[in-house]
This record gives structure tokens, sequence and C-alpha cells, in this order.
């Protein structure tokens, strides 16, 4: 066990509780972090001294409050390595950033006969609107497949993606196997296609560095809740001639230059993209997020997960009636991973483990294509985060075990 990142968990209040008679073991992280302190206490913050609306007044907590909100944007293009703060794009999470993509450059682009290309492992945010797109514009959708142990499969991708292929859209990180998808690899066979390509950062951002500038992504979406900022705000960072072209996603304040009866303009990015009031403070709990997420270190973050994964998944794989799902090397996941105790339901395996304090996820995880190739119809998730521990770790496995016995499973 790698020992050489702190323990945060101090820092998250929420962990020191007790859940049923249980020390509380949250393992749900791929569905929403929690917060430490210092992200609570940037809300506080903001809500007790700054609070106001942004851009227009001129008043004193008009302009503290304006600033608080483009320092954000300031500290994800750093954190991203995005070239300029006006490429990232403040929306209400990862959902919204890919709907807007579709509803904005989809819209605009895609034409009778063109190719979208995902694979199959996306997220439903990253998977529908693409889906709907192809449908209205009367083009192709098309499937990047997998490997026998549950990675892209980077040939069938070289094979999908072709010169009619106007967008690829595909995750970074598995939300379901914890698999890393070879975005930039992707990125390059796109590009040679004349495709523009759309990562889908959401498992990804909060768990690894992430440097746009070097994947070369067209466009990069992720959420702030997963990266213990704020519900309710999230991030699209696009490249600038790309965003300029691009009609307004909605319409109304904020986003406009001039309007005259007959006719508007519309103002530059980011603002463009940015109609009525925003979520300020959630942008304000995403900027302390940031912080707080860079003062810990990306790679020092990556290297505890991994520790975890390389502890936690051989033990959980060599549990006789335990089936895990995805690559069964822990070098090839993240901090999630998705497993069925045979004969029960994975609701019923999250009930029994939430008994013992463990609290996982279980259902299709918004990814059913992905559920029908594997063969089911569900599965329970543990998803580790830095601020959890070894400790954790066995009190998952142990609950686990506790689960069979209850059951009878394996002992008949």
């Amino acid at each position: 066990m790698d020992n050489n990142i702190n323990d945060f968990s101090g820092d998250f209040p929420v962990l020191d509780q007790q859940v049923n008679d249980e020390r509380l073991v949250y393992l749900d992280n791929a569905a929403t972090a929690q917060r430490p302190r210092q992200v609570i206490k940037a809300l506080t913050d903001f809500y007790e001294q700054d609070n106001a609306n942004v851009h227009r007044g001129v008043h004193t907590l008009a302009e503290r409050a304006t600033k608080d909100y483009e320092d954000a944007r300031q500290k994800v293009q750093v954190f991203i390595n995005a070239p300029a703060a006006h490429d990232v794009i403040f929306t209400k999470g990862c959902t919204d950033s890919l709907n807007l993509i579709a509803a904005t450059y989809g819209e605009q682009n895609i034409k009778p006969g063109d190719e979208i290309v995902i694979s199959i492992m996306e997220h439903h945010s990253n998977l529908i609107p693409w889906q709907q797109l192809a449908k209205k514009k009367q083009a192709v959708l098309k499937y990047i497949e997998l490997t026998a142990d549950g990675e892209l499969d980077l040939a069938d991708a070289k094979h999908k993606i072709t010169d009619k292929t106007k967008i690829v859209a595909v995750t970074h990180a598995s939300n379901v196997m914890g698999t890393v998808t070879p975005l930039k690899e992707l990125v390059a066979i796109a590009h040679q296609h004349g495709a523009v390509i759309v990562g889908d950062g959401a498992q990804a951002v909060p768990h690894m560095p992430v440097n746009v500038q070097d994947l070369d992504v067209d466009f990069y979406a992720f959420s702030g809740h997963k990266m213990m900022s704020p519900m309710g705000i999230g991030v699209l960072y696009g490249k600038a001639d790309l965003l300029r072209a691009m009609p307004p996603y909605q319409y109304g304040g904020e986003m406009i230059n001039d309007v005259h009866r007959d006719q508007s303009t519309w103002a530059d990015i980011p603002f463009k993209f940015e109609a009525g009031t925003q979520n300020i403070a959630g942008a304000v709990g995403l900027g302390a997020a940031v912080d707080y997420l860079s003062h810990v270190g990306m790679k020092n973050i990556q290297r505890k997960e991994q520790s975890l994964v390389n502890y936690v998944l051989p033990q959980l794989i060599a549990i006789p009636d335990v089936q895990v799902y995805g690559p069964q090397l822990p070098q090839k996941h993240t901090g999630v991973i998705s497993f069925n105790i045979k004969g029960l339901h994975p609701h019923d395996v999250a009930t029994a483990l939430d008994m013992d304090g463990v609290a996982v996820r279980a259902g299709h995880h918004c990814a059913q294509p992905l559920m029908e190739e594997l063969g089911v119809t569900a599965t329970a998730r543990a998803s580790f985060y830095f601020y959890n521990t070894k400790e954790d770790a066995d009190q998952l496995i142990k609950a686990i075990n506790e689960t069979k016995e209850f059951f009878n499973i394996g002992t008949i």
C-alpha cells in the first residue's frame, strides 16, 4: 500500500459519522464526491460577504462577485491547461455541456448520411444527445466496441471512423468498468478524417491530470460535483474557433451584444453561452475545489487511487461467486470497480453493504447499452477517491463476505 499521500479524510465532515451503527465508508464517488471544509467555507464566505449578480453591476459587491466568478474560470483554465479563459464555458454540468455541443455544433454541421461515432460504454449523457441528433438529421450512429477485457477497441475505432465521420464522442474514463480510453490516439484518428472529437471527462478530471492542449481534443466536458464542487455547475472546454462559429445554446440576458426590435447580436465567448444568471456560487465552489485538488496534486491523487485499486481488486476477484466486470489487472482500472454476487440482485447487494456502513451504487449506471453488452441488467459499483483508505477497502471486502454468508451464497 502506497502511503506517500497524506490521509485527507479529516477534511471531509460528512465522512465522520456512522451509518447503521457502523463506520461510514463512502464508495459512491463516481456518482458524486464529498466536499472538503475548504469548499464549504468558500461557499459560506461568498453568500455571507460577496453575494451579488455578476458583470453588469458597478457596486462593490457586484464587482467582488464578478471577480470571484471570473477567477474561478481562470482556475479551471489553468487546471486543464486550456489556451485561454474564454475557452471555458460554465454550464449546469457535464450533461448540459454535452447537450450544448449536440444542439449547437451538431445541429449546425451534421447532414443526412454523415456519421457520428461513439463507444458502446458511453454514459447516457454522451449517448442520447448523439442518438437523437442522428435520428433528426438522418445521420448514421456507429459504436466502437470493446476488447475481451473491457477496454475500448482501438482497432475497431480505426475501422469505424471514416471520411464520412463528422463527430467522435467518447468517454475519457468509464463510469462502469474504470477503464481509461486512449483519447489522444482517438483524437489523432478523428482529425485524420476531418472529424471533431468530444471528450467526456466526468470520470477523468477528478482523478488524473488532464491537459486539453496535449490531448488536442476539440471539446471536453466535465462536472463539478464529481470533483468536490457544489452540484449544478459544470464545464465545457472548446477550441475558440469552433466556439465562435457555433450559434448560442440559449437566449436571454448576458449573452447579447446589442438587441433591437428586429435583430440581436451575440456577445463573444464565453458569455455567448452563459445566458441569464449563472450558478455563481457553484463556480466559486468549483474554483475552491480546483484549489484543493491542485494543493493535493493530481498525480498524487492518481497514485493514491491506484494503490487502493492494487490493494482491493485482487481481493475482490479472489472471492468465490463474485464477478468483476472490466479488466482484471489493477493497473488498467481507475478507482471504479463494478461487480455482482452470483444469485443476488445488485440492489440487494447494495442494501446489505449499507447495513455494514458501506455506500456503493447499484443499477445500470446510466449505461444500459453497456449492460446489454455485458449480459446483465445491473451491477454493484464501488468507486474510490483519494480520501478513501485501506481501512475502507478492508470494510468493503468484509461486508461482501458477510453478505454472501447472510444469503448463503456459495455455502450450500
